[in-house]
């Protein structure tokens, strides 16, 4: 396993799911992790806040900083980066993984819904890496990642979820900028994105649970396969929207049944935006 030993590590939203799963594998390879989300206190619909998680990563083997941030306000997002690199010395990686999810189109949309979701996804991806660039400016092999998907024009996914498909086109539209803005910085900027679902609190939330399941993998998948990617030497890999079985299978990874939720289950849904 690479070494993240004295790397730091910035995740948005990482109290579950992905994030979570992110933090975990960072961990467990000796990074300083910040989890830098909004949940502070657990509900019965949300299991896991930024304390928990904090303990799992020190149980993981990895320091953990736990700071409240909602990434739609800028002050919090500079204070949180500042907090991060005077208590771990600098941050390394910066993973945009906070997301907000609408799965309808302009119609049924509300004006609060669209504004949500641009402001969770794109708009916090563009404030976050503002907010880290003096500091990955001077890491080693410094990496920013997004959860995003490929750009896919296709009317399929547009004529269906435009606003969300804006939202989450547009974080990806602004790493592969970043990767080719910051190449002279030897910045990698990178995307990733599920070939399959995952089974997350928001996927179960907006498809039920039971049959979710079924169809989906492991949050675990998603973790490898970031490492993968933000463990690259400097430069080797960037401006690059890839699946995590793309990243994976960089690596020579190329069994991922042993993902799936059920055992021995291939019949997975592919995800959004993948046609």
């Amino acid at each position: 396993m690479n070494n993240m030993q004295g790397k730091t590590i910035f995740i948005t939203g990482g109290s579950r799911g992905i994030g979570r799963a992110i933090a975990l594998k960072a961990a467990q390879a000796g990074a300083n992790v910040v989890i830098a989300a909004k949940t502070e206190v657990e509900t019965a619909k949300l299991t896991g806040t930024i304390y928990s998680v904090a303990e799992e990563i020190e149980a993981a083997g990895g320091q953990a900083l736990p700071l409240l941030l909602d990434v739609r306000d800028e002050q919090q997002i500079y204070t949180a980066m500042q907090q991060a690199a005077k208590n771990f010395g600098g941050i390394d990686v910066l993973i945009n993984n906070a997301g907000a999810i609408a799965l309808t189109g302009v119609e049924a949309t509300s004006l609060k819904q669209y504004d949500l979701i641009q402001t969770i996804n794109h708009r916090a991806t563009f404030i976050c890496a503002q907010a880290a660039l003096p500091y990955l400016k001077q890491a080693k092999d410094p990496h920013i990642l997004s959860l995003s998907p490929p750009v896919n024009m296709s009317p399929k996914w547009l004529g269906m979820l435009s606003p969300y498909a804006l939202s989450k086109y547009g974080m990806t539209i602004l790493t592969l900028g970043m990767a080719e803005e910051f190449r002279h910085y030897g910045i990698s900027c990178n995307t990733l994105w599920p070939e399959t679902y995952i089974a997350t609190a928001a996927v179960s939330k907006n498809l039920g649970e039971e049959n979710t399941r079924q169809l989906s993998r492991k949050p675990k998948i998603m973790a490898d396969a970031a490492f993968a990617i933000y463990s690259t030497a400097k430069g080797e890999l960037t401006g690059q929207s890839l699946t995590d079985e793309q990243a994976l299978a960089r690596i020579g990874i190329t069994d991922f049944t042993h993902y799936a939720c059920v055992s021995g289950n291939t019949q997975l849904q592919k995800d959004f935006f993948l046609d």
